[in-house]
């Protein structure tokens, strides 16, 4: 693991305040932690794919014409619909 140097990447104000608390020690900062499904470009295109076929239903769709578009089984539709409304 390498280090950068705060001044790269940290404003100078905030360099100070951090300063005033640990001056000229190392200091780890952690990342933030994500969600899985945040760190999965797959279920982002899930999630994105069922709110569109979700929306399609209630704007008067039927399930099989959702089925033929999006290339799933009737029950698959049933199923993304049914998880929607919770």
């Amino acid at each position: 693991m390498g280090y950068t140097n705060a001044g790269v990447v940290l404003p100078d104000a905030l360099i100070r305040e951090i300063q005033r608390y640990v001056n000229g020690i190392s200091l780890y900062i952690p990342q933030v932690k994500r969600k899985k499904a945040e760190l999965n470009p797959y279920r982002c295109e899930i999630r994105d794919r069922n709110r569109e076929i979700y929306r399609s239903f209630l704007e008067g769709n039927s399930v099989s014409e959702l089925s033929g578009r999006f290339f799933l089984s009737e029950k698959s539709i049933y199923r993304i619909v049914s998880q929607m409304k919770r």
